[in-house]
């Protein structure tokens, strides 16, 4: 009998490649990125489509403040077109959408675009989409050691109370379950400080393919692989 097919629950992308996509077609590195946001859109329906529940997506980290103002800028403007796009496509959707990350250096503008799209999607009930937004999992693992180490200074709790799973629900992901499979496009081999606690055990798959030319056959071939993979999860 034919082992059954799994989909993973838990899909996390690192969304690489798409200003050397536009760099090929002799386009500004932020076309790349606009084209990337709009094939984010479908891959979210693709997603949930084939069953996974959970999609987590590597949009701006705490590095990519180190590119130029205008590469900045264009994917401030683009973000902010994603999140007013996106009530109306969750809601639509049923969809839940979490933004996990560092907000205190953002515009205060986006930060209000965020909290509208988090409170009008808090009760939808199909796929759950969390979005990466200056986010760093080294920052993410210190702010949680401060909020830790603050409480039980105050009493609040004690050091017998820190466990695995208690330092998993104060990071940003606490009450997400881990990711399955971590996927990355553009052919680089490597996280890039992306939820490390959290892929501890993840299947990694990567792919020559830029992000925009990322589809649905492309994330079913990841599945394809996941499937081949023997998880043991560190037994024998």
């Amino acid at each position: 009998m034919a082992e059954e097919y799994k989909i993973p629950q838990h899909v996390a992308i690192i969304l690489d490649g798409n200003g050397r996509w536009a760099k090929k077609r002799h386009m500004p590195r932020n076309y790349g990125h606009k084209v990337g946001a709009d094939n984010l859109e479908q891959i979210i329906e693709d997603a949930w489509n084939l069953g996974i529940k959970y999609l987590t997506v590597y949009a701006f980290s705490t590095e990519n403040w180190k590119r130029s103002v205008e590469e900045v800028t264009g994917l401030m403007t683009i973000l902010r077109d994603f999140l007013r796009r996106s009530i109306d496509k969750a809601n639509k959707n049923n969809m839940r959408v979490r933004v996990i990350g560092d907000r205190t250096r953002l515009d205060k503008d986006i930060i209000e675009a965020i909290e509208r799209l988090e409170e009008a999607s808090g009760n939808n009930t199909g796929l759950q989409f969390i979005v990466a937004l200056n986010y760093g999992g080294r920052d993410e693992i210190t702010r949680a050691v401060k909020g830790i180490v603050s409480d039980v200074k105050s009493g609040l709790i004690s050091e017998d109370d820190i466990t695995e799973d208690f330092i998993s629900s104060r990071l940003d992901t606490g009450g997400i379950p881990d990711p399955d499979l971590l996927i990355r496009t553009s052919g680089e081999l490597r996280i890039s400080n992306f939820l490390p606690w959290q892929i501890s055990y993840s299947e990694f798959y990567f792919c020559e393919t830029p992000w925009p030319d990322f589809n649905k056959e492309s994330l079913k071939e990841a599945i394809d692989y996941y499937n081949g993979r023997d998880r043991r999860f560190g037994g024998v």
